[in-house]
């Protein structure tokens, strides 16, 4: 009888120890399981990890452009390296090298010189470019709307008209308000870039200054005033897979990021204005 007691013990025994066996190993199953989960999904969002692109990008983009090339590589590992100057220089590189795999364009101009030189064959337009006035903080020429940047005696700073967007844009604001003679007389330097623009006035080189809106967004040293729709000539920032990359696929990975919600509210963060 207590043979058969410590049979049926033993036997409870063996069983117990089989199911904690089971249990344990099924756990350890699942937990294996995960890691392939989480390597492949890894992979798949750094699936171009060690590739480069190089980007052409007017001036007065570099702030956004730089988050947007860091926010780029930690989602697919690929590294976004930069070309910034007044997009004319750009241009006139892109014509004498062809080389390069993305242009983003400081105005929609821009893109179509692009597009008749054939370096690109179509374009995606992604936030509004909204050229403004700025000034020196504490505004100490009194500076209010754009008539007053042709009044006597007050000292601009603006873009050069054949080299970068913001000098273009100016020449055909002021003459579509009737205020270039006046302004003429008052230009007492023409920046390469914008950036240079913003520089001059935030030391206080100059009483104005015409910039994009998107200019002041972090900048304490300057005032932004802004001009009425009537009297401005709103662009946007284009952006386009160069047609000599050679790295089509990523290239266009890169722009159809730069106009996604993503990619647009990078440049909101930066002052722009996204187009709905």
């Amino acid at each position: 009888m207590k043979k058969i007691r410590l049979y049926t013990v033993l036997l409870i025994a063996v069983f117990l120890m089989s199911v904690f066996s089971l249990t344990g190993c099924s756990k350890s199953g699942d937990t294996d399981n995960n890691v392939p989960k989480k390597d492949t999904e890894q992979k798949q969002t750094l699936q171009y990890e060690g590739q480069t692109l190089l980007v052409y990008s007017g001036a007065g983009l570099s702030k956004a452009m730089d988050e947007m090339g860091q926010a780029f590589e930690q989602k697919y590992g690929a590294k976004i390296n930069y070309n910034y100057a007044g997009c004319a220089q750009l241009l006139g590189q892109m014509e004498i090298n062809k080389t390069g795999d993305v242009f983003v364009g400081g105005s929609l101009n821009d893109m179509k010189i692009a597009k008749e030189k054939g370096f690109a064959d179509k374009y995606y337009e992604v936030v509004y470019h909204i050229p403004a006035i700025a000034v020196p903080k504490g505004n100490p020429a009194g500076i209010s709307e754009l008539a007053d940047l042709a009044k006597p005696g007050v000292k601009l700073v603006l873009g050069d008209a054949k080299s970068n967007a913001i000098g273009k844009k100016g020449e055909k604001i002021f003459t579509q308000n009737g205020l270039t003679e006046g302004i003429a007389k008052n230009v007492v330097a023409r920046d390469a870039t914008v950036n240079e623009i913003v520089t001059h006035i935030a030391m206080k080189q100059g009483d104005a200054g015409l910039v994009w809106e998107d200019n002041g967004a972090a900048n304490k040293d300057i005032e932004i005033i802004t001009i009425p729709k009537e009297q401005n000539i709103i662009d946007t920032v284009p952006v386009c897979v160069l047609s000599f990359t050679e790295k089509q696929e990523l290239a266009q990975v890169f722009v159809d990021f730069i106009n996604s919600q993503e990619g647009r509210e990078i440049f909101a963060n930066h002052g722009f204005k996204p187009i709905e």
